[in-house]
């Protein structure tokens, strides 16, 4: 049975190497293997990179991304690929010798449509602002019920896998990814699947190992923009396209800025924001002695819970700025109407 790999790159040189490499390493027979890199026109030396592992490894192909973004990269590849198996990998990750024999076995014996496993996050330089932003992302606090990053002892049934490991005949059923989404395009596409009745699985035994963004700058700007496309993709989608959880931090900020602006209508009332943040920091502070007490490290008592904070409230800010440009939008409201009031589309 041919199986397709298919991963999104642009501009990866520093990572796409260690991630075929680890595809390479893998203990599946290469003659039922296809890797497809899918390349968003990279300024920097990635083409070059895949281009010499596609000389010596027949089964890796270099394919062309115009659009640049990750469902067009996606699309391009389920397209071209050969295989009765597609998996979705992505170039800033390295995986398990053992990742798609399990991911295989687990799709042929759980019966599920689409199968995937737990992501241990790593930082990209092993500095302790990278260790604290690894804390953040991998705590539940953090990133809500997200088990493939915060981990699992069982296998479960969850609304999203990283990756993903699907049989060809889901992208037929279900169709491509959303190509107007350059974020969250996975979870989309997943509840869409849900939807149509499909089975998601997360196997502990199928193991990734992501690197994650090790800067404060570059933390806080991704929070944000992820903040943004946990809202904007409604404008684009005929479901709900993100899981509720997402939404929270959207909710924190707009009661803190509410209960802010009832202390100018009456001071009485600014024990509603007090009452908010004390509850806030108390849940942020016992987040961050457990990580503390597990690190066997006392800094984390004290700059984690700004950590979490910075995390929600530019999170939540982003999602706040999406509401904004939604409203305003007809799009939104056409989308809206189809998902409360799918009987009348």
């Amino acid at each position: 049975m041919l199986c397709s790999i298919v991963i999104p790159s642009r501009n990866e040189e520093k990572f796409i190497g260690h991630c075929i490499e680890s595809v390479i390493a893998q203990g599946f027979p290469k003659n039922e293997l296809e890797l497809l890199i899918v390349d968003g026109m990279s300024q920097d030396t990635t083409r070059d990179i895949v281009q010499k592992y596609a000389q010596q490894y027949p089964f890796i192909k270099l394919l062309e991304n115009p659009q640049q973004i990750t469902p067009c990269a996606l699309n391009i590849g389920i397209k071209a690929a050969q295989g009765e198996i597609i998996i979705r990998m992505d170039a800033h990750a390295t995986y398990n010798p053992d990742y798609i024999s399990k991911c295989l076995q687990h799709l042929q014996e759980s019966k599920a449509d689409n199968v995937g496993g737990t992501m241990i996050t790593l930082p990209r330089e092993n500095t302790f602002m990278g260790q604290l932003i690894v804390a953040v992302l991998t705590s539940r606090f953090g990133v809500g019920n997200s088990d493939f990053r915060t981990g699992t002892k069982q296998p479960k049934e969850t609304d999203t896998v990283f990756g993903g490991c699907y049989h060809r005949k889901i992208f037929d059923r279900v169709g491509l990814f959303n190509e107007k989404l350059p974020s969250s395009q996975d979870m989309e596409f997943n509840l869409r699947l849900k939807k149509q009745g499909g089975r998601i699985m997360l196997f502990p035994d199928v193991v990734s190992y992501y690197y994650t963004r090790s800067d404060l700058r570059s933390f806080c700007r991704n929070n944000f923009r992820n903040g943004v496309w946990a809202v904007m993709p409604i404008k684009y989608s005929e479901i709900i396209p993100v899981s509720w959880r997402h939404f929270i931090p959207l909710f924190f900020v707009i009661s803190v800025l509410v209960s802010g602006m009832l202390i100018f209508v009456n001071r009485n009332l600014s024990w509603i924001l007090v009452f908010i943040v004390s509850l806030y920091l108390a849940v942020a502070l016992y987040f961050s002695s457990k990580t503390a007490l597990n690190k066997k490290d006392w800094k984390y008592v004290v700059v984690l819970p700004f950590m979490y904070l910075s995390l929600h409230v530019l999170y939540g800010l982003g999602s706040f700025w999406a509401l904004l440009q939604c409203l305003v939008s007809v799009d939104f409201w056409k989308n809206a109407i189809k998902i409360s009031h799918p009987q009348k589309v």
